[in-house]
């Protein structure tokens, strides 16, 4: 891969190898239709054409606005092969957010995959100004406005047909080139632009592709892209890896039928967050609780041979258990995932290690990663050639130097370093010193020379006594009991930790049955014997902390941390900042 100049003809190599063999798959009509890697080849080689016919020059800047689908994927790369720079967005964001981005960005031209989502994005492009073409891949019910060039996507690709040799003779970026321009979501301030370059996201395909090249048995690959394509960590592990494995890519349908569709597409390798993981934990458990004593009781063997493994105590008279758990709770559970997983590749928030340790003991191979925008976005992972230890997020990839600085946050140096924020050459420069990335992670690297994060330096809470408390490792272990849906704990210059709670309605409704009470979660937050029913589960966290990590009174609310209410960022982090405008004021009132 050190040899490869840029994305764009990485893919083009791959699909002049592959050929009619299937690459891109979506449901169409209740079944899942393919196009091939020639196909593929073909429409990234028309649009590119069609772009520089509608006057886009190199350097350019192209937003494109969709949800995970194969037209996704053959924008990217063709806005990258006619030498522009895409500027991928996420679905969700309002009118503001567009606007923002399009200002900052100076985008000359937009893709959008939909009408629905160009109501909100057309306002924002009429604001902004800057761009003079919107194309919609879906037909856009509008007319000319301004300005502004409206395009159907089918027919400037049956217009501009293309030989994609042509197309790829002409891709002559450097590495050094900027790729995409990628606006972090944040979890708080205005969005920045990191500029990804084609090298960062190529460094980190040869450091990824290395791990699924090395330590996995060689097999045609398939991925199942449900995460937003918008964020860095989708991008480049969820397509441009595939890619560089020649593996196929599905687009999932929607998060709900999410579990329907693995297992019909049967994915090799799932690029997913730790959220999906606890709910999906505590799904499970629900379940083997009604299925009696016999399920409950194989539960119970196959976490404690997890762990065994996992502490090196596993010994040769535990193998006629471990087997029958291959074969009853392992099966059953591999079969929800499509029977065929290599990996569970986690990232974008921190894994608590009891849900890693969770699936690995149901036979998952959970690699734990970390990264950031900034980064590519892949700095670290775990590996199953140097051991698995759900508390770190694995050592360095290839090309990758990490150290740790004297007040503990992670830098970073090598390919995979953007070169800046767009536009914002002092936030760059106060980032990047003397070619080190300063991640803004707390951590430490263990004796194998894997990387451990604590928190986020700026998350930290210094209580009145000096004392450093991690609040995402407090808010992990709460979020893990049965009736907490989400949790955010505040603590800064105070002598004790408060929280706030979003009960888990599944447990509320159940709750609200046994105690005779009305099924109504806003009114069962103010009732003193629900709030006293989840208090008892904080305490019961209470009890394993230590001193300065108790929470010691907590506000109990309804309305759940969502991407929609601006309290989570895309990724599944809450932003903390959002949530202190909203409740600050009822979590200081807990210390009077």
């Amino acid at each position: 891969m050190n040899d490869m100049p840029n994305l764009v003809t990485l893919f083009f190599n791959q699909a002049a190898i592959a050929g009619d063999a299937p690459f891109l798959s979506h449901k169409m009509g209740g079944q899942w239709v393919s196009r091939s890697w020639a196909q593929t080849a073909r429409e990234v080689a028309a649009l590119a054409t069609a772009l520089k016919t509608l006057g886009l020059t190199p350097g350019d800047r192209v937003m494109l606005v969709s949800e995970n689908r194969p037209e996704f994927c053959i924008a990217d790369l063709a806005i990258m092969a006619s030498g522009c720079i895409t500027v991928p967005t996420y679905t969700t964001n309002t009118e503001t957010d567009y606007a923002h981005i399009l200002a900052d960005s100076g985008a000359r031209a937009v893709i959008v995959s939909k009408p629905k989502l160009a109501t909100t994005l057309l306002p924002a492009v009429m604001r902004a100004g800057s761009a003079q073409h919107v194309i919609g891949i879906e037909p856009l019910k509008t007319g000319q406005a301004g300005n502004v060039g409206y395009h159907d996507w089918a027919e400037l690709i049956a217009a501009h047909a293309t030989p994609p040799a042509d197309v790829a003779a002409q891709a002559i970026f450097k590495r050094s080139d900027v790729a995409c321009l990628i606006y972090t979501s944040g979890t708080g301030g205005t969005p920045r632009g990191v500029m990804q370059t084609h090298g960062m996201i190529l460094s980190n395909i040869a450091g990824a592709g290395a791990i699924v090249l090395e330590d996995f048995p060689r097999s045609p690959d398939r991925f199942l892209s449900f995460l937003p394509l918008s964020h860095a960590y989708e991008h480049t592990a969820g397509q441009y890896i595939p890619i560089f494995l020649r593996a196929e890519i599905y687009y999932a349908e929607s998060l709900e039928k999410l579990g329907a569709n693995m297992e019909e597409v049967k994915p090799t390798i799932m690029v997913i967050v730790p959220r999906l993981l606890e709910l999906l934990r505590a799904r499970v458990l629900k379940a083997v609780e009604k299925q009696g004593n016999m399920a409950q009781g194989l539960m119970r063997r196959a976490l404690n041979l997890g762990a065994r493994k996992q502490q090196g105590s596993f010994r040769v008279w535990h193998r006629p258990v471990d087997l029958l758990l291959d074969q009853t709770i392992r099966k059953k559970m591999q079969a929800r995932f499509g029977g065929h997983i290599k990996a569970l590749v986690c990232g974008g928030a921190p894994l608590t290690p009891e849900v890693g340790n969770f699936f690995s003991a149901l036979g998952f191979t959970v690699l734990q990663g970390y990264g950031q925008t900034e980064s590519g976005p892949l700095i670290s992972c775990n590996r199953p050639r140097n051991g698995i230890a759900m508390e770190t997020v694995g050592a360095p990839l290839q090309g990758v130097e990490a150290r740790i600085a004297d007040d503990g946050e992670i830098l970073v140096r090598g390919e995979l370093v953007m070169p800046g924020y767009w536009n914002r050459p002092h936030e760059t420069a106060l980032a990047i010193q003397d070619g080190w990335l300063h991640t803004g992670d707390i951590g430490h690297v263990d004796s194998q020379g894997r990387l451990a994060i604590t928190d986020r330096k700026k998350d930290i809470i210094v209580n009145d006594k000096g004392e450093n408390i991690s609040p995402q490792k407090i808010e992990g272990m709460l979020t893990l009991t049965e009736p907490i849906h989400q949790a955010m704990v505040i603590g800064d210059k105070r002598p004790h930790l408060v929280g706030l709670i979003v009960p888990d309605p599944e447990w509320a409704l159940e709750w609200a049955k046994a105690n005779d009470e009305k099924y109504d979660l806003a009114a069962l937050c103010g009732l003193p014997a629900f709030h006293k029913a989840v208090m008892l589960a904080v305490d019961g966290i209470n009890g394993v902390v230590s001193v300065t990590e108790k929470v010691r009174r907590i506000v109990l609310i309804p309305d759940a941390f969502t991407t929609e209410n601006g309290m989570l960022t895309p990724s599944i982090k809450i932003r903390r900042h959002m949530i202190k405008a909203e409740y600050g004021a009822r979590l200081e009132a807990l210390y009077h």
